[in-house]
């Protein structure tokens, strides 16, 4: 079997077997070290991809993938890293477009709002008391986020101000 192929192959079944991002990590760990990449190669990689914007299990796969076989071997390892998540997606909204019209698929929906709005209110307090400032500073910082967002400022332009604020006033 030929390299792009065994690509292939252990992206869809690691893409399969786990949740993605850091659930994905030690299961590629054991299939891509010896195989694919060099331990220290995997460790940079899991470096690189953490510091990077943007999906971290992509960027992993994408560079096991290029490290295996070049550009072709990174564009393989992507697409076998999308395409099972995708092909789920795809099912679950084909079965939900069929039951739109039930009741309990209305109140499932309906039921979901509230539950994820709580869980991104403590996510958000999470990052707030562990990664962020929680002096009087930090304080209004958020409060002055809050408030620019609660009269529709654009979400990147203000996470972008509170993060050069940040600069200036948090430095130690």
């Amino acid at each position: 079997m030929n390299i792009l192929s065994q690509l292939f192959w252990t992206f869809i079944k690691v893409n399969l077997l786990s949740t993605s991002g850091p659930a994905s990590v030690g299961l590629l760990y054991h299939e891509a070290v010896g195989r694919f990449v060099t331990e220290n190669q995997f460790i940079q990689a899991v470096g690189l991809s953490s510091v990077l914007p943007g999906s971290d299990a992509l960027q992993l796969a994408m560079y096991i993938g290029y490290a295996a076989g070049g550009i072709p071997g990174g564009l393989v390892a992507l697409l076998a890293s999308i395409l099972p998540p995708t092909l789920i997606i795809l099912g679950v909204t084909m079965v939900l477009h069929r039951l739109r019209r039930e009741a309990w698929v209305g109140n499932f929906v309906e039921g979901l709002a509230p539950a994820i709005s709580v869980l991104m209110i403590f996510t958000a307090w999470k990052i707030f008391e562990k990664g962020g400032e929680t002096s009087w500073v930090g304080w209004v910082i958020g409060i002055i986020s809050l408030t620019a967002m609660w009269f529709k400022a654009p979400e990147r332009i203000v996470v972008i101000i509170a993060g050069i604020v940040g600069i200036i006033f948090l430095t130690s």
